[in-house]
């Protein structure tokens, strides 16, 4: 089959012919018919994940079709359409016993624990508790677009901080998380303020359903926040991973807020100094998230298609795995506009 392959961390990313891959037991093939290209494929080109090793196909937003079923997988068979959380869980584990497979000990994770799905096919571990079905009206391509980040939105917001109609949610960054929180929000019927330094994404955040954009190289991002709200944000996201958008995120909030960390934070900004003076005067509540157990995915499946949540808004270009060595490193220079997906199908 035809996969993008990286031989070292930063290095070329070619277009090369690899072995079809074959089920495991207890898990499935997917020909990939959709799969979306997120910073976090960048991290791990760049080699900030320590479980990736070379050489290394990435992917890991993926929606597809089975063609292949492994031993001791009787509720999946070929023809389904399906995707799956960017972390699966064992099943056997402590947090998996708890209900929380997206901290699992040993969680399989395409595109970064094993090959993923910048490929024709790609082979799932523990299928039959994380492979989910598709509905029958939603689209490879607007499954991709859940991806990672639309169900990691969906995680942050909605399971973790419980944001509720008629609250505000600051998020700092419109990639393709922030964008999808945008949207979460505004089918809640709560307010989003987006804050980026795009103006480009800006726009694009405004054409999803912020209720305000707000240009964070003017300075100050903090303060116009809490004068717009009159007293601060009740949820902050940081959807970028810095140590300054961090910071702003905590002085966004009202008294009491609920911050939630999705943006990875690596190098030298992995350990970030926290104001937690701030945080124990004002009672903040600090979520740290991490994928979406597949049980979520009917609430994720309900929300779109009873609020009509117009997912379009936030795809960008459609491309082939050709383009991939070219976009992928674009990632890293935040010059991406919405979510690209590619359709391995395509020169």
């Amino acid at each position: 089959m035809r996969a993008v392959v990286f031989e070292e961390f930063k290095g070329p990313l070619s277009v090369t012919m690899v072995p079809d891959p074959a089920p495991v037991p207890g898990g499935v093939v997917l020909a990939v018919r959709s799969t979306g290209i997120c910073r976090s494929d960048w991290h791990g080109w760049q080699g900030h994940d320590p479980d990736i090793r070379v050489p290394h196909v990435p992917g890991h937003e993926i929606a597809g079709e089975v063609v292949a079923v492994g031993a001791g997988v009787s509720g999946l068979r070929a023809g389904d359409r399906v995707t799956v959380p960017f972390v699966s869980g064992c099943g056997g584990c402590a947090p998996c016993r708890r209900g929380d497979p997206q901290v699992c000990d040993t969680q399989f994770q395409p595109g970064f624990t094993h090959w993923g799905s910048f490929a024709e096919y790609v082979s799932l571990h523990y299928a039959e508790l994380n492979v989910v079905k598709l509905p029958e009206g939603l689209s490879y391509d607007r499954a991709a677009s859940l991806g990672c980040r639309f169900t990691t939105a969906f995680r942050a917001l909605v399971q973790l901080a419980e944001l509720a109609p008629d609250e505000t949610v600051v998020v700092f960054g419109c990639g393709g998380v922030g964008l999808s929180a945008i949207l979460i929000a505004r089918a809640i019927g709560a307010r989003s303020i987006a804050v980026d330094v795009d103006p480009e994404k800006l726009d694009l955040a405004r054409a999803a359903g912020a209720d305000l954009g707000i240009d964070a190289r003017a300075g100050d991002v903090a303060r116009r926040v809490v004068e717009a709200t009159r007293g601060g944000a009740d949820v902050s996201l940081d959807a970028l991973g810095s140590t300054g958008t961090l910071r702003q995120s905590l002085e966004a909030l009202r008294k009491r807020g609920r911050h939630v960390q999705v943006g990875l934070m690596v190098g030298e900004r992995s350990d970030p100094a926290v104001p937690i003076g701030r945080v124990i005067a004002n009672e903040l509540v600090l979520f740290g998230s991490h994928g979406i157990a597949a049980r979520a995915y009917p609430d994720v499946f309900e929300m779109i298609e009873r609020k009509q949540v117009p997912l379009e808004r936030i795809i960008g270009p459609r491309l082939g795995l050709s383009d991939v060595p070219i976009e992928l490193p674009r990632v890293g220079e935040f010059k991406n506009l919405g979510l690209a997906l590619v359709d391995p199908s395509r020169v």
